[in-house]
């Protein structure tokens, strides 16, 4: 399948009340060019006028870089950031055209690869709108149709009682020993729906690719995505008579920033990303996201590999120290599990090239790693999202994520197909895409270890799997109506390529 728009994030911010007359737009990056890279002389030569780019080189975990490949690093013209020696995973930064290529020849290197293909820092900008801020008059409106026990804004969350989250609060909103890390773009831990919530000491700026702990850094600027916010008040915003309700509004919510202030998630960012979580006692991660600048990383390509390789070794060490790591299918309306899919975005840091690619080989991460909950989206009206990625195979379970209005109108006194949740600043407003449908996945995750507070990482992936409600394929899937089949659903109803073993359940996650 080809996609005709590419998008930008697994989001899609859409102003409160807008028609969708067609499928849900994606924002293309704005692209700038890197400097050329000089390949000239020697490989251990490193040019003046070489582009500055990270790396992540990669050896045989549990052990730091040896003096051999410290020396070989240095000699190649590469400085170490820092060293991940439990998964064995070295951040690198380096002028020098020929590193990767120069450094996988030395011993004890396994793998190493360059991260991006923009000069540090990138200098690409992204965009994924800006949500409509609800009016006062809106607020008021919502607010008065809240019933007893509902936050002002609750009649306008859709989506809580489409996975029965209404009906699991009556029972519990989640323990506070449980907290889920948003990797993200940072969370606005000021917002009155997030504060009473968030966990300091889990959250963390890994930007660089290694953490920098300083109060606040885990903040997005004003000039930065809302995303991270938004996603982290789907979670869990309090329950506390504010604005909106998350779907466990009773466990602790963290953010770790890893998205450059263009708005690029790196490599080494999500890997750092990845082990601050394990190392803090995280026990979900969201990731609503996919790892820059490659839409698909590509095992036969050497850099490509690299990357793989990397987050592979992080998302399997998270697990293994309890953390369940949930992620955002994308946005695209691909089909996952096809023999080819056509590429046309990568690699977005610079100047995007068409490609064909096999997404049994080429790898959106950490989406389709290995271990990873992998969301596709639904709509208000319970069937898959216009734009949500799909895959026999691929997708593990479904959640609301919002669409088009149009194609999937809510019931009253909900009045927008969107999902709504805070922004930075103190506010709230509509999104939706896969980023949205992640979330929920990971909110429910929450309050399966709140309820088995034992639970190994895997059996809380099996109880997730298990308590979802079973849906069959919509077939035909004609979301416009025009009579044109819009994607194909394989599979039976209780695992398919539209809804993976169903749409997520709260209630059954508070009560089995």
């Amino acid at each position: 399948m080809t996609a005709s728009t590419t998008r930008s994030r697994r989001v899609i911010a859409i102003p409160l009340g807008m028609a969708l007359a067609t499928a849900l737009a994606f924002l293309p990056n704005v692209s700038a060019s890197a400097a050329p890279a000089d390949d000239a002389g020697a490989a251990e030569k490193i040019s003046a006028e070489g582009t500055p780019l990270s790396y992540v080189v990669n050896v045989r975990a549990g052990h730091g870089p040896s003096s051999q490949v410290k020396k070989a690093i240095a000699k190649a013209g590469g400085t170490i950031v820092t060293s991940y020696d439990r998964i064995g995973v070295i951040v690198v930064h380096s002028s020098n055209a020929d590193f990767a290529k120069t450094i996988r020849k030395v011993r004890g290197v396994e793998s190493a690869g360059s991260t991006r293909t923009a000069p540090l820092p990138a200098q690409s900008t992204t965009d994924v709108g800006t949500p409509k801020v609800l009016s006062a008059k809106e607020v008021a409106t919502a607010s008065g149709a809240a019933g007893a026990g509902q936050d002002p804004l609750e009649p306008l969350q859709w989506d809580l009682p489409a996975i029965k989250a209404d009906k699991a609060h009556q029972k519990t909103l989640g323990s506070k020993k449980v907290t889920v890390a948003v990797i993200d773009t940072g969370v606005d831990d000021t917002h009155p729906d997030i504060a009473p919530n968030f966990d300091r000491k889990a959250s963390v700026n890994c930007v660089t690719g290694k953490p920098d702990t300083t109060d606040g850094a885990w903040r997005p600027s004003a000039e930065e995505s809302p995303h991270g916010t938004h996603v982290a008040g789907e979670i869990a915003a309090a329950k506390n008579g504010v604005g909106v309700t998350g779907v466990a509004p009773g466990v602790k919510v963290s953010g770790i920033k890893v998205s450059t202030t263009a708005g690029f998630f790196y490599t080494e960012a999500v890997v750092c990303g990845f082990m601050w979580a394990a190392e803090h006692g995280v026990d979900v991660t969201n990731n609503s996201y996919y790892t820059d600048p490659w839409y698909f990383n590509c095992k036969n390509d050497p850099d490509q590999k690299a990357l793989v390789e990397a987050l592979t070794r992080a998302t399997r060490y998270a697990e293994k120290k309890g953390t369940v790591n949930v992620a955002a299918a994308g946005n695209e309306n691909y089909d996952l599990a096809a023999d080819e899919i056509t590429d046309p975005s990568s690699p977005n840091d610079t100047t995007p090239s068409e490609r064909v690619i096999d997404p049994s080989e080429c790898l959106d991460i950490p989406t389709q790693l290995p271990g990873v909950v992998t969301v596709a989206s639904t709509g208000a009206k319970g069937i898959k999202s216009s734009f949500s990625n799909h895959g026999l195979g691929v997708i593990d379970i479904a959640a609301p994520g919002g669409d088009s209005t149009r194609y999937q109108t809510p019931a009253p006194p909900a009045t927008s197909g969107l999902i709504l949740g805070p922004l930075p600043g103190g506010s709230w407003g509509y999104m939706a895409g896969t980023s949205m449908a992640s979330p929920h996945v990971a909110g429910v995750a929450a309050l399966i270890k709140s309820t088995h507070p034992h639970a190994s990482a895997a059996l809380v992936k099996a109880l997730l799997y298990a308590e979802a409600d079973a849906t069959p394929c919509t077939d035909p899937y004609d979301i416009d109506g025009d009579g044109k089949v819009d994607a194909v659903c394989e599979g039976p109803k209780n695992r398919n390529g539209f809804y993976g073993w169903g749409i997520a359940d709260a209630l059954d996650a508070v009560t089995k």
